[in-house]
């Protein structure tokens, strides 16, 4: 074995909004690695648009800092668990973890699902406080309730004897003590480079190189990223590809690339421990392993976990179809979902008896979503279903996903969230008074019983409560009637215009989720009815002309402001007989069979068949 004394390569895990990509942008700018005056935007990390917007990582990406004479590689990874994926496959690349903790929040769930990714990779941690210059920072009892985690997952007597520093990202400053800051990074680097060990594989053995992830370039096609296991790999060398089913083909780098800063450098060759880019093999995948031609050994398989959530893709059938997109297809959409599949590990697409319905599994709404703002800003139009758990066969008998509920609401508020999640079958684990009217209440919910959650718990908390939640584990069925919606519908009786008359008309049967002048189509929901039961309405009806002089009372009414839905918002909100229409300009929601009749005999039969049964 020989060590690459100079080389670490680590990555930045946390819950999301704990300020990891803030971490990495000072990391970057005061190690010198950028030119004096070289324009960085903020969260340089977070280079895809959605992103940015929403200020979360979607996807790991990996940077490499100069600090002295040593070269660190880091790894940004999603906070979120429904990009778990993500997180798994990078703990192949690295040798040790910074943990990210909120000075405030403390550890969250899905700092509980990032730890214990890292910890089963056996992952040298080293815990980052950040934000201690927040009111109402509690270092001290943040590290108490990091070790407490650590005991918990079941971390090994080197893992738990994990060194501490406090930061404040935004500011650029951190140190080992949490009463005073140093007005740099410098105390994390430190810390690093004498507790993160350097690589130890051999560069004399042939080469085994892990494809981790996969980047896209018009020029050079898929390009390869992972670290080199052991051996050396040259620009222009013969490889073998070593595929997941168990075959083997040659192939030839034509290119490699090292990391500098954001950028990637090519290189001639890079050694066992490098993390680098290569391209030219057409058909790698990740999980592939690329391998000397003479001793072709291939690397384990990642394990990726399963989906828990699935939903039906599938082609926009409605009266306002080909209108706004670009791709609208049944070939279009098979050939997007099946190119994600090749980025995507944690995802998983099956055809069905129809050609035009794709049912598409993952991690969670937000997994799903992400994928479907993706594809409607490319130009897509499509239709959805409602969100579904999946359920598994496990020892005979069948198992819904459960999730490990996290609730900061005001006291207020607290009997509210607890009577309503009661109804959605979750079980209470914990309650912690902060004593400053804020409460923190853990639970163990099913998954479905999220489904359509959020909505209901920002009304109930008035906008002040924060739900976070991860996956926990599979358990028993938690039986009928958990989750979902409880309110009917209003559904567009003809296709026309919306008008303020026609809106006024039904403003009293509930709350509209469009304003006048929107186009609408028989079997559109255009609003939330106040009973349990859906209802047909006109609300392109037009005001009769005559003249018989108003007394001007028309002139002071005005319109309850709509509900409009986010992408997010109209997923969680569907039944199970409606889809979600999506379009590059527009979100609608709609019956799955748009004329009232057919409706009408549809559910005869289905309630026939059911007693039947």
């Amino acid at each position: 074995m020989q060590a690459r004394e100079k080389l670490r390569n680590i990555a930045i895990i946390a819950h999301v909004d704990h300020g990891k990509t803030t971490l990495v942008d000072k990391l970057l700018q005061q190690s010198g690695t950028f030119r004096e005056h070289e324009a960085v935007q903020e969260r340089a990390m977070d280079s895809n648009d959605l992103e940015r917007e929403r200020g979360i990582t979607i996807l790991a990406k990996n940077t490499a800092i100069n600090y002295k004479d040593y070269l660190i590689n880091i790894v940004d990874t999603p906070g979120h668990a429904d990009f778990g994926g993500e997180v798994e496959r990078i703990m192949k690349m690295v040798d040790g973890v910074l943990l990210v903790v909120d000075a405030f929040e403390g550890c969250m769930p899905q700092t509980k699902f990032v730890l214990r990714k890292a910890l089963e990779s056996n992952q040298t941690p080293i815990v980052v406080v950040n934000k201690i210059d927040r009111p109402n920072a509690r270092p001290q009892e943040v590290v108490d309730e990091v070790l407490d985690l650590f005991i918990e997952l079941g971390a090994n007597d080197d893992q738990l004897e994990f060194p501490v520093v406090y930061a404040s990202a935004l500011m650029g400053t951190s140190s080992l003590d949490p009463e005073k800051q140093d007005e740099n990074m410098e105390a994390l680097y430190e810390t690093i480079v004498s507790n993160i060990p350097s690589p130890t594989e051999d560069v004399e053995q042939p080469l085994q190189f892990l494809v981790t992830l996969l980047d896209y370039n018009e020029y050079l096609g898929r390009i390869a990223v992972g670290r080199v296991n052991r051996g050396i790999i040259k620009q222009g060398q013969t490889v073998a590809v070593m595929t997941r089913e168990g075959g083997t083909k040659q192939a030839r780098i034509e290119k490699l690339f090292g990391f500098v800063g954001l950028k990637r450098v090519e290189i001639e060759e890079a050694g066992a421990g490098d993390i680098i880019a290569i391209a030219g093999i057409r058909e790698i995948n990740i999980g592939e392993t690329i391998a000397d031609p003479q001793k072709p050994e291939a690397l384990p398989v990642l394990k990726i976990d399963e989906p828990t959530l699935q939903m039906t893709f599938l082609v926009n059938n409605s009266p306002f179809a080909g209108r706004e997109g670009k791709w609208v297809t049944s070939r279009k959409l098979r050939e997007r979902l099946y190119k994600e599949l090749e980025t995507d590990v944690a995802l998983r697409v099956d055809e069905t008896d129809s050609p035009d319905a794709f049912i598409v599994s993952g991690r969670g709404e937000l997994h799903l979503g992400i994928l479907i703002e993706n594809m409607r800003r490319e130009g897509f139009e499509l239709q959805v279903s409602k969100p579904e758990v999946i359920i598994k066969e496990i020892d005979g008998s069948k198992k819904e996903p459960y999730e490990r509920l996290l609730i900061d609401t005001p006291e207020e508020s607290m009997g509210a969230v607890m009577e309503s999640l009661g109804t959605r079958k979750a079980e209470m684990l914990n309650m912690i008074n902060h004593g400053n009217g804020q409460v923190r209440l853990e639970f163990r919910i099913p998954a479905r019983g999220l489904i359509g959650y959020r909505t209901q718990f920002l009304t109930l908390t008035r906008g002040y409560g924060i739900m976070n939640n991860a996956f926990d584990s599979y358990g028993p069925l938690a039986g009928t009637g958990v989750g979902g919606r409880h309110q009917g519908v209003l559904v567009a009786s003809e296709n026309g215009t919306s008008t303020f008359y026609g809106m006024m008309g039904v403003e009293d049967r509930g709350i509209q989720f469009l304003e006048p002048g929107t186009e609408i189509y028989e079997g559109m929901i255009v609003g939330e009815h106040t009973r349990e039961n859906d209802i047909i309405v006109n609300i392109c009806k037009v005001k009769q002309l005559n003249n018989i002089r108003s007394a001007g009372k028309d002139d002071t009414v005005t319109l309850k402001s709509p509900r409009l839905f986010s992408l997010e918002q109209a997923l969680e909100y569907l039944n199970d007989d409606e889809y979600c229409e999506i379009t590059p300009k527009s979100i609608r929601l709609r019956k799955k069979i748009l004329n009232k009749s057919e409706r009408e005999r549809a559910e005869k039969h289905r309630k026939t068949a059911q007693t039947t049964v």
